[in-house]
C-alpha cells in the first residue's frame, strides 16, 4: 500500500518538525480556520459550531479558506476539542461568548462509566472531511488535533470554562480514583480521535492542553503527564509528528516535551530562546504575541524577525502565534505576516 504522505516529504512544515533543513521558516496559525475571516463568518451564519464541525463539506471549506487566502505551510483541521464528547453522546453545547457547556458535570465513578469509548463509527463525518481535505490540499500537510486529557476533563468536571479549575483540582486531589478513571477514559477518546484523523490522511497531530498552565510541575507530572504521554505514545505509533501545546505553560515546557512530543508549542508569554533551552532536542512552534498583528506592520514584522532568529537555535522551528488568532484580526495583516516569515532569509 503506498504511503499517503509520500508527496508531502518536501513540505517545509514537515521538515521543520522532523528537525531537517528547511527552504524557509514554515508558518501556520492556530485558529486560522475561521474566527477572523469574512468568508468564514459568511459560511457559518446561522450554523451552530458543533453542527458545522459535523458537516464534512463545511469542514473542508473552512479548513481550506486560510490556506487559499494566506498560503500557509499547513492546514489545521477545523473542529473543536469537545466534538468527540458530543459524538459519543455527552450532553453539551458550545454557547456563543462562553464556550463548551456540559449539562451534567462528572462527579462520580458512575458518571465516568456512563461515558462511552470513541470508535471511528461515532465520527464518520470526520473521516469524510479529512479524506476530502487531503484530496484538495495536495502538497500542503493537514494537522489533525485533539484535546489533551486534563483540558477535556476540566470541561467535564467544571461544566464549562473555568478560571481557577477549583472543581477539577478538588477531584484530582480529593477523589483520585474518580480522577484516574476519568483521565483514562478521556485519553482513550483523544487517542482514538487522533487515530481516525491520521487513518484518513492527516500528516501530523497537535494535542491541545489549553488549561495545563493551571498546574504546578509536580501536579502535572503526577496527575496529568502519564495520561498525555499515553495519548502521544499512541499517536507516535501512527508514524506522524506530534505537537504538544498549552497556554501559560512556561514552567511545564520541559515536561510537555518529555511527555512524548516531537514539537513543543510555546505560548507568547515565554521568550522562545528560554523555551528552546527547556525543551531539549525537540522542535518548537511559536510564538508571536497574537496582539502584535494590531500593531503597525513594521513593528509586527520586526518582532516576527526576532522570533525567527531565536528559532534558529532549536532542532526545528515552526512559526506560529503564541495562541490563537483573535477574532478582530485583519486578515490582510496576517497575509503580510505570512509573506514576511516565508520570505525571511535563513542563509
Amino acid at each position: 500500500m503506498p504511503d499517503p504522505h509520500e508527496d508531502l516529504r518536501n513540505s517545509a512544515f514537515l521538515k521543520a518538525v522532523r528537525g531537517e533543513p528547511v527552504p524557509h521558516t514554515p508558518v501556520w496559525f492556530m485558529r486560522q480556520a475561521g474566527r477572523s475571516l469574512p468568508e468564514y463568518l459568511a459560511i457559518r451564519e446561522g450554523v451552530g459550531m458543533l453542527d458545522s464541525c459535523m458537516d464534512p463539506e463545511l469542514v473542508v471549506e473552512i479548513t481550506l479558506q486560510p490556506v487559499r487566502r494566506y498560503g500557509v505551510d499547513a492546514a489545521i483541521f477545523f473542529s473543536d476539542i469537545v466534538l468527540p464528547l458530543k459524538a459519543i453522546g455527552v450532553d453539551l453545547d458550545i454557547k456563543p461568548g462562553i464556550g463548551p457547556v456540559v449539562a451534567k458535570p462528572v462527579r462520580s465513578l458512575a458518571d465516568v462509566a456512563a461515558i462511552p469509548d470513541l470508535t471511528a463509527e461515532h465520527v464518520p463525518y470526520i473521516t469524510a472531511a479529512v479524506r476530502g481535505l487531503v484530496a484538495e490540499l495536495g502538497g500542503t500537510p493537514l494537522i489533525g488535533f485533539a484535546g489533551a486529557p486534563f483540558t477535556v476533563a476540566s470541561y467535564l468536571v467544571e461544566g464549562g470554562p473555568s478560571k481557577d479549575h477549583a472543581k477539577t483540582k478538588a477531584m484530582m486531589f480529593g477523589a483520585p480514583d474518580v480522577w484516574d478513571a476519568l483521565m483514562r477514559k478521556i485519553r482513550g477518546i483523544s487517542a482514538a480521535y487522533l487515530e481516525v484523523q491520521v487513518a484518513a490522511g492527516a500528516s501530523a497531530v497537535q494535542l491541545f492542553d489549553s488549561w495545563a498552565g493551571a498546574l504546578t510541575p509536580r501536579d502535572y507530572r503526577e496527575h496529568v503527564m502519564p495520561h498525555s504521554s499515553w495519548v502521544l505514545q499512541r499517536a507516535g505509533a501512527l508514524g506522524v509528528p506530534r505537537i504538544h501545546f498549552g497556554v501559560g505553560t512556561s514552567n511545564l515546557l520541559g515536561l510537555m516535551g518529555e511527555a512524548g512530543a516531537d514539537v513543543v508549542g510555546v505560548d507568547w508569554r515565554t521568550p522562545l530562546d528560554d523555551a528552546i533551552a527547556r525543551v531539549g532536542d525537540r522542535s518548537v512552534q511559536g510564538n508571536l504575541d497574537p496582539t502584535l498583528v494590531f500593531a503597525p506592520t513594521e513593528v509586527m514584522t520586526s518582532r516576527a524577525a526576532e522570533v525567527i532568529e531565536a528559532g534558529r537555535a532549536a532542532r526545528g522551528h515552526v512559526f506560529n502565534l503564541g495562541h490563537g488568532v483573535l477574532p478582530s484580526t485583519d486578515p490582510d495583516q496576517l497575509k503580510r505576516l505570512t509573506e514576511f516569515v516565508q520570505g525571511y532569509p535563513l542563509d
